[in-house]
């Protein structure tokens, strides 16, 4: 996530002092990713010296408020109109965890896709639940709320259809190998049926 054009962005809506950017960013994204205030300051402290945002000085209550210079809105308009990037996907613990597991002896995978898949479809329900009752609002202030919702709903739903290619995965290799039956993972999808569910994923 770039904090670094987050301000950006705020700041070219209005000059601003480093606790109301930071309100104005968790309002907005719903607290899903709480700032440290001291984050927030030192990259002012980066933006100005960039020449990205110029110090207006104190409000007469002890802020200091910064103002977005013409190159940081040209680099938060830049910002905008580029995809973010993908060649570098962030580390995603649970894969990595899952990779170590099944090349390490002594470590029961399945307990760990079951504990995972019990996390995830509560989170996937309290996301739910928190989008119903947002959506019921039905205020234009909630809508970049119920974006990040949206999001975060998705990205649970594909999470736990991951979880069961997995699961299957496994169990395919273990009845390759003559250590299983021929029974179905807990969650009752074969590694057959599973593929398609990613192949849906990614159109």
């Amino acid at each position: 996530m770039s904090i670094r054009h987050s301000l950006l962005a705020l700041l070219q809506d209005q000059p601003r002092y480093g606790y109301q950017l930071r309100v104005e960013f968790e309002n907005r994204t719903g607290s899903t990713w709480p700032l440290n205030i001291g984050q927030v300051y030192t990259t002012l402290d980066r933006l100005e010296r960039d020449g990205l945002v110029s110090n207006d000085g104190s409000d007469g209550e002890g802020h200091v408020v910064y103002s977005i210079t013409a190159a940081g809105t040209a680099e938060v308009q830049n910002w905008f109109a580029a995809p973010v990037e993908r060649n570098n996907p962030p580390r995603n613990e649970l894969a990595i965890k899952l990779a170590l597991a099944v090349t390490l002896p002594g470590v029961d995978v399945q307990a760990i896709i079951q504990a995972q898949r019990v996390a995830s479809i509560r989170a996937l329900q309290d996301y739910t639940k928190a989008r119903r009752d947002t959506a019921a609002n039905q205020r234009a202030a909630d809508t970049a709320w119920l974006l990040v919702l949206d999001s975060l709903i998705f990205q649970t739903e594909a999470e736990v259809r991951w979880l069961d290619l997995c699961e299957a995965r496994m169990l395919q290799q273990a009845q390759t190998a003559g250590q299983a039956t021929s029974r179905k993972s807990s969650n009752g999808v074969t590694v057959e049926e599973a593929a398609p569910l990613i192949a849906d994923m990614r159109r």
